[in-house]
């Protein structure tokens, strides 16, 4: 009798444990039964119900939970360049569109589009001296620096090409590659006035070849990034090439418009494994929807890219691990124009990117008269911490108070002012 009371009992117990466990696996109970936690907030997801909010914090590519503690959040500060000569601020002489920097023998090297016209640009009058756009007749120049800030300008790197190489009516918005000993310059190689066609600035991507970086550089004397196919959404704009060394390869990143009113701003990639090409473009292009003038550089196993501007996703700062695949890492504010980075590891693919602290950029528009006639820009240094071996708290400060001028710069136009006021 006791055995059978013995065997009852244990079968119970069986049963009772059963039960929890298929209770616990299929109710799990909450951490937190009383709501999300106040002080220690979990940095691992919490077994709980939340928001598509939190849910994006933990799921998502963020890097932290808060400003602070996200590794490719950052404010940035601005600084004025020394040293580069703007003869008298009427127009007529134009910088921007800064490389990558770089530090070779000694010193920090740049290359930009340098416009030097007898007249500032005029969109309606372009002729073959009056330029169409800021970037119109232009050439690649190149300065050098011991501190980034006070810079001392060495002349033209790649002059304007003669007829009909590409590159004959313009050449701008450089950027820099070192690969196997050797620097080759990417840039815009314009067979045509900017604007003149309608559809935008119609030029393809090419490059000039050297065996130091104070030239002399040669042309390849052809186009080394294609535009897309009739109908693609690349036919015609290949612009702003910028050059990594990634996975052994070469991955040129470039800006394309796919038209409409207003236009739609992507960013491509293509990739090769000669400078020179040919350069296969990637089957998920555009891999990001948005931006204008996109630095990108190594970060972690993958790459990173400041995306400013244009796009559903402006000021924000991306992150793909396989440099295809972008996802927003941070949203911040006051991005860089056509930002320039210094990349110290742009080109030795360690798979292990430290990320950027600095940079050049431009500002544009700097004198406007008359819409676009008589603007010109300048180069300006921009810091940041988007880098692992840097802690700077004050970069990571998300309140931003401008002075009130600077808010009401961007105060309501003619048009809009009449509006509110008939509506009263």
């Amino acid at each position: 009798m006791k055995n059978h009371l013995f065997i009852a009992v244990l079968i119970l117990l069986v049963l009772s444990c059963e039960t929890t466990k298929k209770e616990s696996t299929s109710q799990p109970k909450d951490e937190y039964p009383e709501g999300f936690p106040y002080g220690n907030v979990p940095r691992e997801k919490p077994n709980t119900p939340m928001s598509a909010a939190f849910n994006r914090i933990y799921d998502g590519s963020y890097t932290g939970l808060e400003c602070q503690s996200n590794e490719l959040f950052s404010t940035f500060k601005y600084t004025p360049l020394k040293g580069l000569d703007y003869g008298k601020k009427d127009g007529r002489i134009s910088r921007r569109d800064a490389s990558k920097v770089i530090k070779t023998n000694g010193k920090y090297y740049v290359w930009y589009t340098h416009r030097n016209t007898p007249t500032p640009p005029n969109a309606e009058a372009g002729n073959d001296t009056i330029p169409s756009r800021d970037w119109d007749l232009a050439e690649i120049w190149y300065a050098t620096s011991k501190d980034g800030i006070t810079w001392e300008e060495q002349g033209v790197a790649v002059p304007r090409l003669e007829k009909p190489y590409p590159g004959w009516r313009s050449v701008s918005t450089p950027d820099i590659l070192v690969y196997k000993g050797k620097y080759y310059l990417y840039y815009q190689a314009y067979t045509e006035m900017p604007g003149s066609q309608g559809k935008g600035d119609d030029c393809p991507v090419a490059a000039s070849v050297s065996d130091s970086p104070d030239g002399p550089w040669t042309p390849s004397n052809k186009v080394v990034v294609e535009n897309g196919p009739e109908g693609t959404w690349d036919q015609f704009i290949i612009h702003d090439p910028y050059p990594l060394v990634y996975k052994d390869k070469i991955y040129l990143y470039y800006k394309g418009e796919m038209g409409g009113n207003p236009r739609v701003r992507a960013q491509g990639l293509a990739i090769g494994e000669d400078p020179f090409g040919p350069f296969k473009k990637h089957p998920l292009n555009p891999v990001i929807n948005s931006g204008h003038e996109t630095a990108l550089f190594p970060f972690k196993e993958g790459l990173a890219a400041l995306v400013s501007r244009h796009g559903l996703e402006h000021n924000t700062i991306q992150y793909a691990p396989d440099g295809v695949n972008f996802e927003i890492a941070a949203i911040t504010s006051l991005l860089p124009i056509a930002p320039g980075a210094h990349v110290p590891d742009a080109f030795t693919d360690s798979g292990n990117g430290r990320g950027i602290t600095w940079g050049l950029c431009h500002f544009r528009d700097v004198l406007k008269v008359g819409g676009n006639s008589q603007s010109y820009s300048i180069l300006a240094r921009f810091d940041c911490d988007l880098s692992l071996d840097l802690d700077d708290p004050e970069m990571k400060e998300s309140d931003i108070f401008n002075d009130p001028e600077i808010n009401f710069k961007f105060g309501l136009s003619e048009k809009q002012l009449e509006r509110v006021l008939g509506s009263e």
